[in-house]
């Protein structure tokens, strides 16, 4: 891959390769692949051989299981700038435990796992400080998990709001929806309608506003206290 100015500076701010030197980061994007992804286009399925873990740089990916009864399940709706299928390196035999598709058009690079691999082998260093992250990661999921497990809908829906706002935001902020509210919907396990519901309730209460595909939070703060 011919080396990106743009994503080198990118990758240099994320946590997964921020330990990395540039002769690592380097080796990195030589073998790493750029995709472009169609909306409705599949990335991998679940069972498929993992080569590769993905960064994307623009539009927005699900990541989902089906259920026995065909039913879909949404386990992660990745926003530009997030990282995912980051357990295959660590895999024995490597597959991709979910299914991704393109909910709309999407930019991604792939990461060669075994590039990825030889690194981490090679520097204890830079192995010890990408496990240390990838460990908070686990932890947010899991409390990401119990969110989606024991809160009802209302609390899914402001946790969920609060999750796109930038690290150490205060104040009044703005945030675009990454995609449709439907597969929001479908990720936080409640209906459209009930999210609709929820939007417009908290609008009401002075919380945020709403237009179109755009949430301003009136006060993060406040919206956080909300929660509690």
């Amino acid at each position: 891959m011919q080396v990106d100015s743009a994503l080198a500076r990118e990758l240099r701010h994320h946590y997964l390769f921020s330990a990395m030197t540039d002769a690592q980061q380097g080796r990195l994007l030589a073998t790493s692949v750029p995709r472009r992804l169609a909306p409705g286009e599949h990335l991998f399925s679940r069972g498929d051989a993992a080569a590769y873990s993905f960064l994307l740089r623009s539009g927005c990916v699900k990541l989902y299981r089906l259920s026995a009864e065909g039913d879909e399940k949404i386990m992660r709706l990745i926003r530009p700038s997030q990282t995912f299928a980051e357990s295959i390196m660590f895999m024995d035999v490597p597959r991709y435990p979910v299914s991704g598709e393109a909910v709309e058009a999407a930019e991604l690079v792939a990461f060669n796992r075994e590039t990825f691999l030889g690194i981490l082998q090679e520097s204890f260093a830079t192995c010890r400080a990408v496990m240390a992250q990838m460990t908070r990661r686990i932890q947010a999921h899991w409390d990401e998990i119990e969110t989606l497990a024991l809160q009802n809908s209302r609390y899914r829906v402001v946790h969920y709001l609060l999750g796109l706002v930038a690290s150490g935001a205060v104040g009044r902020v703005t945030v675009d929806l990454p995609t449709r509210k439907v597969v929001i919907a479908a990720h936080l396990a409640v209906t459209p309608e009930t999210l609709s519901r929820t939007l417009r309730a908290l609008s009401d209460e002075g919380l945020i506003e709403v237009a179109g595909d755009e949430v301003t939070i009136a006060d993060v703060e406040r919206l956080r206290r909300h929660m509690h």
